[in-house]
């Protein structure tokens, strides 16, 4: 059998997106630790497979890939099981939309500016975190917008199961909602709430939360 194997750290929100999407599909996997933060920055021999020395990267035979939306697609289109994609091109289209919000806007006012700033610093940046805030509620509001726009009831982005978008967004929310600030921004949305109970409870992301 071909091995699977994902180079990254649990810590990473976007390597525990790639482990979703893998347990989803049902894929058996070996995850290589990588810790870009150690001493002297990512190995060399990584960097040969990431250029940029981020996390993660994806090795499968032959294919080796790394960002993490190609992971993704490439998990749901190389592999059999339950498909993270839906059909049509219009609904395609906004997972892919969600997935840049996400990469784009998400990931540094959840998780830099408010969850480590709350949680990881000692004192942390008040400031930083007050700018923060509505940065990350204008994630919210448009993601929301975005799945009104389309026909399918929830509970997730696209419909009764979840896509790459609900799987790249769930670690970011995770930590978001470890925060005073997150869990308020849920509260005053309700149907935020209802989406994170319903990825909470997937099996996928029970397995994969960070030791």
């Amino acid at each position: 059998m071909t091995e699977t194997v994902l180079f990254g750290a649990a810590y990473s929100v976007y390597v525990r997106a790639a482990r979703m999407a893998l347990a989803e599909k049902g894929v058996p996997y070996r995850l290589e630790g990588v810790d870009i933060f150690a001493e002297g920055g990512p190995p060399a021999d990584y960097l040969r497979r990431h250029p940029f020395g981020r996390i993660p990267a994806f090795a499968h035979g032959d294919i080796a890939l790394y960002e993490t939306v190609a992971i993704l697609r490439y998990v749901d289109e190389g592999f059999e099981g339950p498909a993270l994609q839906p059909p049509e091109p219009a609904a395609r289209a906004r997972m892919v939309q969600i997935q840049s919000i996400l990469d784009n806007y998400a990931y540094r006012s959840w998780v830099w500016d408010i969850h480590v700033q709350r949680v990881e610093r000692d004192p942390p940046d008040e400031a930083r975190i007050a700018q923060a805030v509505p940065k990350a509620a204008r994630v919210l509001d448009a993601i929301t917008d975005i799945v009104a726009a389309g026909t399918t009831e929830g509970p997730f982005f696209l419909g009764a199961t979840p896509c790459l978008a609900d799987l790249m967004a769930a670690p970011m929310a995770a930590l978001l909602l470890e925060t005073p600030e997150g869990r308020h921004l849920f509260a005053e949305r309700p149907g935020w709430t209802a989406w994170w109970a319903a990825v909470a409870a997937r099996e996928s992301f029970k397995a994969t939360a960070a030791a």
